[in-house]
C-alpha cells in the first residue's frame, strides 16, 4: 500500500512542454484542459503499467508480514524512512517500533536486521502487520530536486510526452463517450493502447516482486 498527500498522480510532463512539442502557441489555451487530463491519464497509466508509484510521495507507507524482512518499495528510489509499526489488532492500532535496524538496497528494497515479531504467522489469531513510512519516488518535471532526492528519468518523460501528443492528433477518433441528455462529454485514455517505442521505454522501470 502506499499512500502520500497527493489527490492525483503527479504530471509526468509539463502543459507547457506537450505545447511546445505541438506546436501550440502558449496564449493559445483552447487544449489545454484536454491536454492536461491527458497527462494525468497517461501518468496514471505509467504507475499501473510499472507497478509503481513514479511520483515523489512524502509519507508513503508499505503494509507487510510482520515476520518478513525484505520489503519491496512501490515508490522509489526511496530517500528516507521515517518509522516501523505493528498492529496485532484493530482496537490497538498501529504501535511505533523504536530502534527497527534496516538496510536500503537499491534505493528499492528495504532490509530489516530481523523480522519485526517472531511470532509465527499460522494463524489469523496470532498474526500481526508490520507497517514501513518512508519518502520516495522521483521529482517531476517542473520542479528542482533537492539534495538526495532523484529527478524523473529523461526516457519517461520523453515518452509521456510522445504518447500524449498521438492522443491529441488522433483525438477525433479517440471513441469519446457522451452523456445523455445534457450533451456533455468526458474523455476515456486509460484502456488506448499505448506506442510500442512508449512500451519499450517503460518497460525497463517496471517493479518486479514476488
Amino acid at each position: 500500500m502506499v499512500s502520500g498527500l497527493v489527490a492525483f498522480p503527479l504530471m509526468l510532463t509539463q502543459l507547457a512542454t506537450i505545447k511546445a512539442r505541438l506546436g501550440i502557441l502558449p496564449s493559445d489555451t483552447s487544449y489545454d484542459e484536454f491536454l492536461t487530463r491527458a497527462v494525468e491519464a497517461v501518468s496514471a497509466r505509467f504507475d499501473r503499467e510499472c507497478n509503481r508509484t513514479l511520483g515523489r510521495t512524502v509519507g508513503a507507507t508499505e503494509e507487510f508480514a510482520a515476520n518478513d524482512t525484505e520489503i519491496i518499495a512501490r515508490c522509489y528510489p526511496v530517500e528516507t524512512v521515517t518509522k516501523f509499526e505493528l498492529k496485532s489488532t484493530e482496537a490497538e492500532g498501529w504501535v511505533e517500533q523504536p530502534g527497527v535496524g534496516y538496510l536500503l538496497r537499491r534505493a528499492c528494497i528495504v532490509s530489516l536486521h530481523a523480522p519485526l515479531t517472531f511470532v509465527p504467522q499460522v494463524s489469523a489469531i496470532n498474526a500481526q502487520l508490520a507497517r514501513v513510512t518512508y519518502t520516495g519516488g522521483y521529482v517531476m518535471p517542473g520542479a528542482t530536486p533537492s539534495p538526495g532526492q532523484t529527478p524523473l528519468p529523461p526516457d519517461l518523460e520523453s515518452a509521456a510526452i510522445e504518447q500524449v501528443a498521438v492522443w491529441f492528433q488522433q483525438r477525433d477518433k479517440l471513441g469519446l463517450i457522451r452523456h445523455w441528455p445534457s450533451g456533455g462529454v468526458y474523455l476515456v485514455f486509460t484502456q488506448l493502447p499505448l506506442l510500442p517505442q512508449v512500451t519499450a521505454s517503460i518497460r525497463p522501470h517496471r517493479r518486479w516482486s514476488v
